[in-house]
């Protein structure tokens, strides 16, 4: 019997948009984002509670989470973005100004560590949040719509052997922008803003290209039908299959990694961040591997 387990390609529509934009600072990607349909916006550096910014947000349906309400904290973010991920409401897209409260992870923690702080040690809790932050990201039924500051992007030139300034980048956890779909940088040119695309998987964005910084030709070019679709709720395990998942696993013979490898596949942190049909299969597999022995 074959041990191949791939499968044939399957059609795939898009869904919704996972995205991220970076400029300096007054280029519109606060805006941007609230020209997507009802916006959850975590706001971690505050600047969307002027008037003007909150205005657009209630007309745009959109609802408003700030540093007073736990944004600069990233267990916080997380339990946000589960309860979007999981219960039912009138939200379609999720905005996250993400650098202040990457950097601000990464502050605390070096203020913590003190003088052992080396080797980057700081940066560890941030980035573990930060794929948390992922796993849930990817598995949210919502438009997401990373905000970040712009970075010097610096590397060595050939000609010379010297360090200098290549380009710009996102300031943020460097692997963000691979676990994405689009990343576009925002920029001002005369009286226009416009959207280059940095890194994007999407047909309809090739790196490189530019597009008028507007939600009207996002939309033409990713597909409005799928960014202003109705959300559908993620259906976690219930209490039944979780104790059902460790009463098997006293009886059954496994993997001493057994647990963390299934939770790794499933990108959950526990049993209780499964699917209910992670769940149900995890199960199977169980009573099966019990059938067995």
């Amino acid at each position: 019997m074959s041990k191949l387990k791939g499968k044939d390609p399957a059609t795939v529509t898009p869904g919704k948009i996972k995205m991220m934009t970076f400029s300096k600072s007054g280029i519109g990607k606060t805006w941007l984002s609230m020209d997507f349909p009802r916006p959850f916006y975590i706001d971690s550096e505050g600047g969307a509670r002027l008037g003007h910014y909150q205005e657009k947000l209630k007309a745009s349906g959109g609802a408003y989470f700030g540093p007073d309400d736990g944004a600069l904290d990233f267990q916080s973010v997380i339990e946000q973005v589960q309860a979007l991920a999981t219960e039912k409401h009138e939200y379609k897209t999720l905005a996250i100004t993400i650098t202040k409260l990457y950097q601000t992870a990464i502050a605390n923690e070096a203020e913590r560590l003190g003088d052992k702080d080396a080797f980057g040690a700081s940066k560890k809790p941030a980035i573990a949040f930060m794929r948390r932050l992922v796993n849930w990201i990817q598995r949210l039924d919502m438009n997401v719509l990373f905000e970040a500051h712009e970075a010097i992007e610096w590397g060595i030139n050939p000609k010379t052997g010297n360090r200098e300034e290549i380009g710009q980048i996102p300031d943020v956890w460097d692997k963000l922008v691979y676990e994405l779909d689009l990343t576009l940088k925002l920029v001002k040119r005369g009286s226009s803003r416009i959207a280059i695309v940095h890194k994007s998987r999407l047909l309809g964005f090739p790196e490189g290209e530019h597009f008028p910084l507007e939600y009207a030709e996002f939309a033409t070019r990713y597909g409005k039908d799928f960014i202003e679709a109705d959300v559908k709720p993620v259906v976690l395990a219930s209490d039944e299959q979780i104790a059902e998942i460790r009463k098997l696993l006293d009886l059954v013979k496994v993997d001493e990694d057994f647990e963390e490898k299934t939770l790794k596949k499933a990108q959950a942190e526990s049993w209780k961040e499964l699917t209910e049909d992670q769940a149900g299969k995890v199960v199977l597999f169980l009573k099966k591997r019990m059938e067995v022995q």
